[in-house]
C-alpha cells in the first residue's frame, strides 16, 4: 500500500515514510493511495482468531511490497497483548468494547501499534524518532505504556500545567525511559501553538526526526481500521443481513478507518454517528461536510496538534460525492435523547455506557429507517471504559462500575521535578529536542 497527500496527488510515499515524515510538506495528511482487496484474509479469519493474528495478517496484506509477512506480524505480536471485545445484547445489537487495553481508552490500540511500526522500521534504517505531541493526559498515559522498554522512539509531550498523569517515574527520559513531559504554564491551545511551530517548519521536522502520536499520523489511525473486521469475525455467524456501525463523532478517526475497511472489502453497510457542527444533514436529509465549501487549495495547513478526519473523508468521496449518503448516516441527536439512551442501555442490557456511547446508540434508534430490519444488525462501538465519565453516568443512573486498578494508575498524577516554562518558551523545548538528537 502507498499513501498520498491530499493536497497534492503526485505526493506518494511508502508505509515507512508516512510514519517518519506524517505531515506532507504541502499542508495535506497522508491517505491511502492502493485500494486492497483483503476479502480473502477477511473471510478467512473466524470468532477464534485473535486480535493481533488479524492485526499482523491485515498489516501484511496491506504493506506487503514493502516488509515481509514476518516483520508485519511481529509489528502486530508487540503491539497487541490486549484485545477488542464484542458482546451480544441482543438478536440485532452487539458492542464492541475497545477499552481493555492498558488505560481503558481506544487509543491503546493506536498508539500501541503506531509505537511498535516505528521501532521496527528504525532498526532497518539506523534512525531514531521524536514523537512530538501536545495533551491533557489520555494520549501521555497511552503512549507511556506503548513505548515501554523501545530504544529507538523517544516522545515529548507537551501538557497545560498539572495535567501529567499515567507515568512512572521509569518513563521520565532522565531515568533511562522514553517519555520527556514538559508542563505548560498556560492552556491546551498553548501546547497546540508550540506542536504547530516545529511542524510548519520542515526543516525541523528533518532535523529532529519528528513525527506525531495523534491521528494526523495514518499509523496511529490504520490500526482502528482493524476494530471493524475484528468485529465481524465475531458476528458473522450470527448475522443474516445488513452490518451497521454506530459511533461517536470523536474527530472522526474511528470513522474514516471504517470506511477504510470497507474499501478493503470487510462486509459493511453503512455507520451511524451523532451530527457535528462539521458532518451534519441538509434541509433535504442529505449528509453535508460544511468543509467542502472551501476547496483545499484555500485552506490553512492541516493542524498537526489537533487533527480532524474530515479532509480525509473528503479525499475518500471527492470522485463520488454520492456515495457519501450511502455509507455514513448522521442523526441529530439532543443532550435528552443521550441520557435517555445511557438510561435504556442499562434498563435493558445492564451496560453502563459513557455519554459518547450513549450518544451514539440514541443515534442509532433515530436511525431505524436504515436498521429496521429484522436481519439488520447493529454494533455499537463503546470508545471509552465508563468509569472514565463518572459524572454523566451517575448523573444519569446513580451509581457509576468499579474502577480497574490499570485505569487508575493511568488517572495517577504525576510530577517530573522539573520546571514549569512559560507558554511560548520556544527555545526550552528547542533545547530538549536538541538533547535527545544528539543521544
Amino acid at each position: 500500500m502507498r499513501f498520498v497527500s491530499t493536497r497534492d496527488n503526485s505526493n506518494i510515499v511508502g508505509f515507512r515514510n508516512a510514519l517518519l515524515d506524517c505531515m506532507p510538506a504541502d499542508g495535506g495528511l497522508y491517505v491511502p493511495l492502493d485500494t486492497e482487496n483483503l476479502r480473502q484474509w477477511i473471510l478467512y479469519a473466524n470468532e477464534t482468531t485473535s486480535f493481533a493474528n488479524l492485526a499482523g495478517t491485515l498489516t501484511s496484506g496491506l504493506i506487503n511490497k514493502e516488509f515481509s509477512p514476518l516483520i508485519c506480524e511481529a509489528i502486530a505480536t508487540h503491539a497487541f497483548t490486549f484485545q477488542p471485545e464484542v458482546k451480544q445484547l441482543d438478536k440485532n445489537l452487539f458492542m464492541l468494547e475497545l477499552y481493555h487495553g492498558p488505560t481503558g481508552t481506544f487509543k491503546d490500540f493506536g498508539t500501541s501499534y503506531l509505537a511498535s511500526a516505528l521501532e521496527t522500521i528504525l532498526q532497518y534504517t539506523e534512525q531514531k524518532s521524536i514523537l512530538l505531541d501536545a495533551t491533557t493526559g489520555e494520549l501521555g498515559a497511552c503512549m507511556a505504556s506503548a513505548l515501554r522498554g523501545k530504544k529507538l522512539v523517544k516522545s515529548v509531550l507537551l501538557y497545560p500545567k498539572g495535567k501529567i498523569r499515567g507515568l512512572e517515574e521509569s518513563d521520565f527520559v532522565w531515568n533511562g525511559g522514553n517519555i520527556y513531559p514538559i508542563e505548560i504554564d498556560g492552556t491546551e491551545e498553548d501546547c497546540h501553538n508550540i506542536v504547530r511551530h516545529f511542524f510548519s517548519n520542515h526543516d525541523l521536522v528533518k532535523k529532529y526526526h519528528l513525527t506525531l502520536g495523534n491521528t494526523s499520523n495514518i499509523g496511529r489511525l490504520l490500526p482502528q481500521a482493524f476494530f471493524y473486521t475484528f468485529a465481524f469475525t465475531r458476528i458473522k455467524k450470527l448475522v443474516e443481513g445488513s452490518i451497521y456501525y454506530a459511533m461517536s463523532a470523536g474527530n472522526y478517526g474511528n470513522l474514516i478507518s471504517g470506511l477504510y475497511s470497507w474499501q478493503l472489502a470487510l462486509p459493511v453497510n453503512g455507520f451511524i454517528l451523532p451530527t457535528t457542527n462539521n458532518l451534519k444533514l441538509d434541509a433535504r436529509g442529505n449528509v453535508q461536510v460544511l468543509d467542502s465549501f472551501v476547496p483545499v487549495s484555500q485552506r490553512a495547513p492541516a493542524n498537526p496538534a489537533d487533527p480532524s478526519n474530515l479532509e480525509r473523508m473528503e479525499h475518500l468521496f471527492k470522485e463520488n460525492a454520492l456515495m457519501l449518503r450511502s455509507f455514513v448516516y448522521p442523526a441529530d441527536v439532543s443532550q435528552e435523547a443521550t441520557e435517555k439512551a445511557c438510561k435504556d442501555l442499562f434498563m435493558k442490557y445492564k451496560v453502563f455506557a459513557d455519554k459518547e456511547t450513549s450518544a451514539a446508540y440514541a443515534a442509532s434508534q433515530l436511525r431505524s429507517d436504515i436498521t429496521d430490519d429484522e436481519d439488520s444488525a447493529v454494533v455499537l462501538i463503546a470508545r471509552d471504559d465508563p468509569c472514565l465519565d463518572e459524572s454523566f453516568v451517575r448523573h444519569n443512573l446513580g451509581e457509576v462500575p468499579a474502577m480497574d486498578e490499570r485505569i487508575a494508575r493511568s488517572l495517577k498524577p504525576a510530577a517530573t521535578g522539573k520546571p514549569v516554562i512559560k507558554h511560548d518558551d520556544i527555545g526550552y523545548v528547542t533545547d530538549i529536542l536538541n538533547s535527545l538528537n544528539q543521544n
